[in-house]
């Protein structure tokens, strides 16, 4: 398989650049929202009216008739950004440039398809055939719409890693509800194990993956027997006569002795088609109890109805002869694949250091995939694939930033004695670079999302930073690393969620008289804008640094000399799933 159209040395080009930038713009991200009042954030950083930034940001950025900046800005500015006082006092050359140092600006990423071509390239040179069982699955039949997006564009992909590495098992790291396994054991035949540090998650895999299995095989049946329609004539007229006279041939059997027994109430719900009378369809129609999961989601026109059956008294001595061995035949495939189908939930804590082969006996040369793996989970598997040579190929989608250990960020003491999440690249670990925990909160946030104006609760972090300020004001003794909790939710008015807050944190609600807190509110109230204003901007400066923090990973996987093919991969549709990055890396065969 080819390498990707970037180098080594024009990815390390593309993190210096989007690094410069950041250099000048960091600060706003990690400016702490609930501090944006008590410590003026708004006048620290910008020298523009809030209404400016907003109407910059609905326009995407773009003047109108005004030439598209460069880098270098107007005279005195970098980034937008005053050179003297490093206030932000253009807004248009920040998100242009914001737009220009984000990973589709940076033109660094393969898309899916392009990826998926080159696998089938590989695959075509190869003479191998794509992997599957045979039994077209439907993921949003048992999961959301979000989820099921994520499973079916990933497990694609895996599926095909696995065919270039010529290997039939997957590692899935941080597996949770074991959604990925389950897709990729039924739908594609390959040994799966989900290993998650959660004992609750993995039982729950467990029993998930026991009820699809029987999904699965229902789902078998109903394909199979859609092919037998096409063979068979039949006549609802007939079958109404049979009804009538209290005859169940052609109804307690849905497709005769070799497909299988169908209940009679699931035969009922094939039989409610659009070419049957009226009359026929309301003596048919199925109960909510008695309707069969998958054949309850197909549409109408897809419901076709039930073959005669034939009763074996009048089929030929060859014709038994064939139908048995087919039978036979059937039954083998189906040993088979249920012996290399497999989904095995495992419950550990996966590190860089863990020891595969301690945790799974039968281990093989394998794929090691994770979707929405959190926080340092992400960068310990890319860790793990390189140190381990039974991993042949990597897919990983991370996600939970904030939750990344950065070795070089001096608020973090902990990451000193232990391997950390950021930087991964030799080339940033030079360079002791670090973006600070708020910063990466930032970058969780979801610019396509927002954009269409959602995702953002700007009244509760109006709230929060309001209660900062009565909080300075008078209770001085309160240490601001506590935490309020989730009591906006559940707030009916600005007083009950200073109330609900105070107790929360176990201060005395008595100082303050209702009118007091009102008070307070109605002061900052005209300034929420400015609070509404900044928050886009981080919003502006999330792609950004997610991108840095995904290139570092990808260069991380450049930098090793057995990884012949590293790329990021945009899976997702990023208003599906934020997090729509992968990063792939396949080794010398």
């Amino acid at each position: 398989m080819r390498s990707s159209s970037s180098s080594l040395a024009e990815i390390q080009q593309r993190i210096d650049e989007v690094k410069q930038f950041l250099s000048v713009t960091l600060s706003i991200a990690n400016a702490h929202t609930v501090e944006f009042y008590t410590h003026d954030v708004w006048r620290r950083f910008t020298a523009v009216p809030p209404d400016e930034v907003l109407s910059a940001v609905s326009s995407g950025g773009d003047r109108q008739g005004a030439p598209r900046h460069k880098g270098k800005g107007q005279a005195g500015t970098l980034f937008g950004f005053c050179r003297h006082t490093n206030r932000l006092t253009d807004t248009h050359e920040l998100l242009q440039m914001a737009r220009a140092h984000s990973l589709p600006g940076l033109g660094v990423c393969l898309s899916r398809d392009e990826l998926l071509q080159a696998f089938r390239d590989n695959v075509s040179e190869s003479g191998t055939p794509p992997a599957g069982t045979g039994a077209e699955l439907e993921p949003d039949e048992f999961m959301n719409s979000k989820k099921a997006h994520e499973v079916q564009s990933m497990s694609e992909v895996v599926a095909c890693l696995a065919q270039c590495c010529h290997v039939k098992q997957v590692i899935d790291v941080g597996s949770g509800k074991g959604y990925l396994s389950s897709f990729l054991s039924l739908q594609y035949g390959l040994k799966v194990y989900g290993i998650d540090s959660s004992s609750i998650n993995t039982h729950g895999a467990h029993e998930r993956n026991r009820k699809l299995k029987k999904f699965s095989r229902a789902y078998q049946k109903h394909s199979k027997a859609v092919k037998a329609q096409e063979e068979v004539t039949y006549s609802p007229l007939e079958d109404v006569e049979n009804r009538k006279t209290g005859t169940n041939e052609g109804v307690d059997v849905l497709y005769g002795d070799e497909a299988g027994i169908v209940s009679r109430e699931a035969t009922k719900v094939l039989i409610c088609s659009t070419d049957v009378n009226p009359a026929m369809e309301q003596q048919s129609e199925p109960t909510p109890e008695t309707e069969d999961l998958f054949l309850s989601a197909l549409a109408a026109d897809e419901i076709q109805t039930t073959p005669l059956r034939i009763p074996p008294s009048q089929l030929s001595a060859e014709e038994k002869e064939r139908r048995k061995r087919e039978n036979m035949e059937r039954k083998a495939l189906t040993r088979s694949q249920s012996a290399s189908a497999v989904f095995s939930p495992l419950t550990s804590y996966v590190t860089a250091e863990t020891e595969l082969r301690e945790l799974i006996n039968e281990l093989e040369d394998a794929v090691m995939v994770g979707l929405h793996t959190c926080g340092d989970l992400a960068p310990s598997s890319l860790r793990m694939f390189v140190a381990k040579p039974e991993l042949a190929a990597v897919c990983s989608v991370g996600c939970c930033y904030h939750l990344l250990s950065e070795e070089f960020d001096p608020a973090e003491q902990e990451c000193s004695h232990s391997v950390c999440g950021f930087p991964l690249s030799q080339h940033l670990r030079e360079q002791s670079w670090f973006c600070g925990r708020n910063a990466r909160m930032s970058a969780c946030l979801a610019l396509e999302r927002v954009t269409l104006g959602q995702g953002i609760q700007m009244e509760s972090l109006f709230y929060r930073a309001v209660l900062h300020v009565i909080l300075r004001d008078h209770f001085s003794s309160y240490k601001s690393e506590k935490r309020v909790g989730n009591v906006y939710s559940k707030a009916k008015s600005f007083v009950d969620y200073v109330r609900r807050a105070l107790r929360r944190l176990e201060l005395d609600e008595s100082k303050l008289s209702d009118s007091d807190i009102q008070d307070y509110h109605d002061t900052y109230r005209p300034r929420m804008a400015e609070m509404h204003a900044f928050n886009m901007l981080k919003v502006a400066l999330a792609p950004c640094i997610e991108g840095l923090i995904l290139l570092d990973r990808l260069c991380y996987l450049k930098e090793q000399e057995e990884v012949r093919f590293s790329a990021l991969v945009q899976l997702f549709d990023p208003l599906l799933s934020p997090r729509c990055y992968a990063v792939i890396g396949l080794k010398t065969n």
